[in-house]
């Protein structure tokens, strides 16, 4: 007999993203040992830098080989036990930050918590605002993860804030409303509201008239504001980023009952490209939730090895400004890569302006304007292309034929492979030839078993879903 916990299906790892992964997993692509294989485009992983950070390690071994002045450090780390953090990576870590937003707002490390990663950031965060059975407000389409991350174990529950491509998914005071409204007939009460900026799937920055209407309306109602800001130092064209902070500051409301109720997400994986290190923080200037958020922490802490490590890297100021400058140069030349190979197959992205993925508009593609025809022609993609990305549906967008299409965990030639997959894809499809595609000899019978048991369950509960 097991706990409802493990037996329930909240953790949300049933959808069509985590699928495509197990699906990728049998059959991935290598350039020499399976030319013929699944290409992964579902990871937000950044790739295209990590070279400058292995060779500052070159050249910095001591840090590598927990070394101070050429004198090992090892037993003063090796017995570090305070879950507060290193007071030197903090101090860096909040400079860091700093950096990214230009220098436009200051952050106190005594208000930084560290955790493993962003995703037991977001969870403690849950834990520390929200009881089970409360609610918490998410503009779609959103991270597939956050399904996980916010609900599974804190038993909180999101009501999407219903965005639309008519104003390319921005977020409106409306939209605010309506899916307060709609927590308040279906009795829930709303705890706060969580945006991704800038936005994972749509790899975009928030304005600040976006800002200033999410703040009125968290003052409005009483409820707090959590910031996910991982992405932040990957904006690489204009708009700049905007924090939620710096938008608060902007309204002076330093001293007001909100900035207790303003928190910010961040962590190395996607900037530095780091998630292995599982490097997350929150920052808040409310002193109740930093205690509580410091004392759960427990559960998840970052190494001692590794706060040494990124102490010594970050308080390397020359090698952040290279790196950061360098590596949003690299994130623009590939995103335009990917866009410019999708619109000669005909295919349309939303204009964005960071992240490691671009949103994909694949509507023209469907067979007809529903979820159902979505997942189809995910299907295909996946299992006759050879390239896993993520349908809209499983970030809960409203509209059906978007995707998620991630362009910085590979190689330049695996992606211009992808490219060429989709132009052949798309010309056969224009020439009535989808159902005689060579790939789809290669996929194994697992795979093709995997799926369509899945997708069974997947049509019916994805039409659920939008009578909801």
């Amino acid at each position: 007999m097991l706990s409802s916990k493990v037996s329930c299906n909240s953790h949300g790892q049933d959808s069509s993203y985590f699928l495509g992964w197990q699906v990728y997993e049998k059959n991935p692509f290598d350039e020499v040992e399976n030319p013929t294989g699944i290409i992964q485009m579902g990871l937000a992983e950044n790739q295209l830098s990590i070279d400058l950070v292995e060779s500052w390690l070159r050249k910095n071994p001591d840090a590598m080989w927990l070394k101070k002045d050429g004198e090992s450090v090892f037993r003063e780390l090796a017995l570090f036990q305070d879950y507060h953090g290193l007071p030197a990576f903090k101090n860096e870590l909040v400079e860091y930050m700093e950096k990214i937003r230009g220098n436009k707002v200051k952050f106190d490390p005594n208000n930084l918590v560290l955790a493993a990663g962003a995703t037991s950031a977001n969870e403690i965060l849950i834990f520390c605002l929200a009881d089970p059975g409360e609610a918490i407000l998410l503009p779609t389409p959103y991270y597939p993860g956050f399904d996980r991350d916010l609900k599974w174990r804190t038993g909180v529950e999101i009501v999407p804030v219903q965005c639309s491509s008519s104003n390319g998914f921005r977020i409106t005071m409306f939209a605010l409303e309506d899916a307060y409204q709609r927590a308040q007939k279906l009795n829930l009460k709303v705890k706060g509201v969580l945006i991704s900026n800038p936005s994972n799937p749509l790899g975009t920055t928030m304005t600040k008239v976006e800002l200033k209407q999410l703040i009125t309306f968290a003052i409005s109602k009483n409820v707090h504001v959590i910031s996910d800001e991982v992405f932040s130092g990957t904006v690489f064209d204009s708009p700049g980023f905007i924090s939620i902070i710096e938008a608060a500051m902007d309204r002076n409301l330093e001293n007001k009952d909100i900035w207790s109720r303003i928190h910010i997400v961040y962590s190395l994986s996607k900037d530095l490209g780091l998630p292995g290190f599982r490097v997350g923080m929150i920052y808040s200037n409310n002193e109740t939730v930093v205690s509580a958020a410091t004392k759960m922490s427990s559960f998840g802490l970052v190494s001692s090895q590794t706060q040494y490590l990124l102490s010594d890297m970050l308080a390397n100021k020359k090698f952040t400004s290279k790196y950061m400058k360098e590596n949003q140069k690299r994130l623009k030349k590939r995103k335009e890569m990917l866009v410019s190979g999708l619109k000669k197959s005909g295919i349309e992205c939303l204009k964005g302006n960071s992240g490691l993925f671009c949103w994909v508009d694949m509507r023209h593609l469907l067979s007809l304007n529903t979820f159902q025809a979505e997942t189809e022609l995910w299907k295909k993609i996946l299992c006759e292309v050879g390239l896993n990305i993520s349908p809209g549906a499983s970030c809960h967008c409203t509209e059906p034929g978007w995707f998620r299409v991630c362009f910085a965990n590979m190689s330049l030639g695996t992606l211009q492979v992808a490219m060429q997959r989709i132009k052949d894809f798309v010309e056969r499809s224009s020439c009535g030839g989808i159902g005689k595609m060579s790939y789809q000899q290669n996929m194994s019978s697992l795979s093709r078993k995997l799926l369509s048991n899945w997708i069974r369950n997947l049509s019916s509960s994805d039409r659920d879903e939008q009578e909801r």
